[in-house]
């Protein structure tokens, strides 16, 4: 299949995802105007990208209407990355305001130039759902609003919901995805990051592996490559439009089990141990409410966007594992 050569606007493009990203992208051939307020991305992610003849780079906020108003008109396709997080610790205000304003902005981009539009959301939407593994069109279960982690869930399912209604009363095309424990070089080396980053710093530095609850909740860690594969093809294939995909890997592993990995993976004598926190501990007394299984079922993805999982999570670990150990020494 002949890919036909695009101009794309990526957000968040220092980012995590949105360097990664900009590396495939770059590679393939395509032009790219970046956007990152750089509040949590880097220019470090995307250094060695800022002198291609392919990208632009602009230090700017999704939510900067004047900003994008002054943007290029010739744009194929806007990939959303840009998003704040999980609002565990506060910052609920934050995830909500810019999570809904910031992709209405660029949806009325999109409108406006009638260009395709990939939504970034997660599979933190699915929630407390039993329906294992979580299937697109399955429900999504939201618990109670006076848990501060929900706003993340319900910030990113307004998201779909608002870039599904433009698609329908606008009619430009309009592709979501949902990230399941994205992880790899340039993530975050906070709980931002997940908790890979975390442990990964805890083992480097002998300190003890911090795990909310007893550790048996179990997850599947998507390798960025894998991530970056179903973006890039949702992104190209007009197939994808109109729908939404789970991207993410099939290999199930309690927290528990993770810091045991890396550990092993480290090949380094450490004296960091498990430490295991009380919800209550890490929720200043609020209520806490955590997630047990989180499992995708990647069945569309293949048939539709023809990407599979390919790197196995021992693997990827190992890469991140030593990524994280170049980048900690850099900063010693």
């Amino acid at each position: 299949m002949i890919i036909e050569k695009k101009k794309i606007l990526i957000t968040g493009v220092a980012g995590f995802l949105g360097s990664n990203f900009l590396v495939k992208t770059l590679n393939e051939g395509h032009r790219v105007v970046g956007i990152d307020n750089l509040s949590m991305g880097s220019l470090q992610n995307i250094k060695n990208s800022l002198d291609h003849e392919n990208f632009e780079f602009i230090e700017g906020d999704v939510l900067d209407t004047t900003l994008i108003d002054r943007l290029d008109e010739d744009f194929d396709v806007i990939v959303h990355l840009a998003a704040f997080k999980i609002p565990r610790y506060g910052n609920a205000v934050d995830t909500l305001k810019i999570n809904s304003k910031g992709s209405e902005n660029m949806l009325e981009l999109a409108r406006k130039l009638k260009c395709k539009f990939v939504l970034a959301s997660t599979s933190d939407v699915y929630g407390m759902s039993p329906d294992i593994p979580f299937k697109e069109d399955g429900n999504c279960l939201i618990g109670d609003s006076k848990v501060p982690r929900w706003a993340y869930a319900v910030s990113k399912l307004f998201d779909e919901h608002l870039a599904l209604a433009y698609m329908e009363d606008y009619d430009f095309p309009v592709v979501i995805l949902r990230f399941f424990g994205s992880y790899g070089p340039n993530q975050n080396l906070s709980w931002w990051g997940g908790p890979q980053s975390v442990f990964i710093d805890c083992i480097l530095n002998n300190k003890e592996i911090p795990i909310h609850g007893d550790g048996q909740q179990t997850r599947t860690f998507t390798y960025v490559n894998d991530t970056i594969e179903g973006i890039y093809a949702a992104t190209m294939k007009p197939e994808a439009n109109g729908e939404v995909f789970n991207i993410g890997a099939n290999e199930e592993i309690t927290i528990l089990d993770l810091a045991t990995l890396l550990k092993e993976i480290s090949g380094e004598p450490t004296t960091s141990e498990v430490k295991l926190i009380p919800y209550n501990e890490i929720s200043a007394g609020r209520k806490y409410q955590d997630v047990m299984r989180r499992v995708p079922d990647n069945t569309k993805a293949e048939r539709i966007l023809g990407i599979k999982a390919q790197t196995s999570l021992k693997e990827g670990l190992r890469i991140t594992f030593e990524w994280q150990k170049k980048v900690s020494l850099q900063k010693a």
